[in-house]
C-alpha cells in the first residue's frame, strides 16, 4: 500500500511538473528516483499513464483520468493531516494574501497588533486591482468586495463600506455642485477602468427609491484609487470612492460629499479562500482577525 502512495504521489507531482526533474525537486528526490515510482505503479496498474520526451512528460488518456481522481485523494490526505493537527498547532508559515490596492488603507494599520499577535506568520501580501486566481497563483486568502461567483472557494463576510461621491471645493467652486444624478451629465467625472480592459465601474445611485446607473461622462479613466482620490484633490473632477478612501480627505477639508441622499446602502467585503483546502491556523487566525478589527466603524 505504502508503495502504491509512494508512486501515486510521484505520479501526480510529474503530471503536475510536467518533468520529472521538476517533480523530484518539489519532492526533494531525484527525477530517476521518480521516473522508478511512477514506473513501478505503471506496472502495477498495467497501464502507461505517462509518454515521455527527453524534456517533458504528458498524460496519456488513462493518466488524465488516474490523476484526476489521485489529486483528490492526496488532496484529502493533506486535509485529513491538517484537521487533525491543527489544534494543537501554532499559526505559522508564509501567508499570502490579496487585496485590492486601496486595500492598504484598512490593512496596514492594524497589521501592528496582527503580527504582534502572531510573530510565526510571514504574510506576503499582494495589492492588486486584478481578478486573482486563488487556486492558480497560490493565495491563501483574498479580500474582496461585490459577489462571490467562485464555487471553488469559500468566505466570509466582514463588514460595510459604502461608495462617495466627492470633489473638491475649487472644483466645485468653478462647475457648480450637483443636486441631482442628472446634473452629473455636466460634469467632470473622474472614473475607475478595471484593469486589463475598457469597462468601467458603474456610478449606481439610488432615484425615488430606484437604483440607477448615473449617466457620467468619463472625463478620465484610471486603474487605480488612490490616484482617482489625488486628481479629485487637485480639481479635476467629481470622484466616485469608497468611503476608506475619501474619509481622511474629507475630513481635513481636501474633498466635500455629493449627493449623500442617493447614495446606495452598503457594500460588503468578504474574505475568501479555496474551498479545497482544510482551514488551516494561519488562514484561520487570519480571517477572525480581519473580522473583528477591518470595517468596524
Amino acid at each position: 500500500m505504502m508503495e502504491s502512495l509512494t508512486g501515486i504521489v510521484a505520479f501526480v507531482r510529474a503530471a503536475e511538473a510536467l518533468s520529472f526533474v521538476g517533480a523530484g525537486r518539489l519532492l526533494g528526490i531525484s527525477a530517476s528516483a521518480v521516473g522508478k515510482n511512477v514506473s513501478a505503479l505503471e506496472r502495477s496498474l498495467g497501464v502507461r499513464l505517462l509518454h515521455r520526451s527527453t524534456r517533458r512528460v504528458n498524460l496519456t488518456a488513462e493518466g488524465r483520468l488516474f490523476y484526476d481522481r489521485c489529486r483528490r485523494i492526496l488532496e484529502d490526505l493533506n486535509d485529513a493531516e491538517a484537521m487533525i493537527s491543527q489544534s494543537a498547532s501554532t499559526p505559522r508559515g508564509r501567508l499570502k494574501v490579496s487585496l485590492p490596492t486601496a486595500g492598504h488603507r484598512f490593512l496596514v494599520p492594524v497589521l501592528p497588533q496582527f503580527c504582534q499577535l502572531y510573530p510565526e506568520i510571514e504574510l506576503d501580501l499582494d495589492f492588486t486591482d486584478r481578478l486573482v486566481d486563488l487556486i492558480d497563483e497560490g493565495v491563501d486568502v483574498a479580500i474582496r468586495s461585490g459577489t462571490l461567483p467562485d464555487t471553488r472557494l469559500m468566505s466570509r463576510k466582514l463588514g460595510p463600506f459604502r461608495f462617495l461621491l466627492c470633489a473638491s471645493g475649487a472644483y466645485l467652486a468653478r462647475r457648480g455642485i450637483p443636486q441631482k444624478p442628472k446634473d452629473l451629465e455636466a460634469h467632470s467625472c473622474l472614473r475607475f477602468r478595471f484593469p486589463g480592459g475598457e469597462a468601467l465601474q458603474d456610478w449606481s445611485l439610488s432615484t425615488t427609491g430606484d437604483v440607477a446607473v448615473a449617466k457620467t461622462p468619463q472625463s478620465a479613466s484610471f486603474t487605480n484609487l488612490e490616484a482617482i482620490r489625488l486628481a479629485a484633490v487637485l480639481g479635476l473632477g467629481i470622484a466616485h470612492l469608497p468611503d476608506f478612501v475619501a474619509r481622511d480627505a474629507i475630513a481635513d477639508g481636501l474633498l466635500q460629499s455629493l449627493l449623500d441622499e442617493y447614495l446606495l446602502e452598503p457594500a460588503y467585503f468578504s474574505a475568501v479562500w479555496p474551498s479545497s483546502r482544510q482551514l488551516s491556523p494561519k488562514i484561520r487566525v487570519f480571517v477572525d482577525f480581519a473580522a473583528a478589527h477591518l470595517f468596524t466603524s
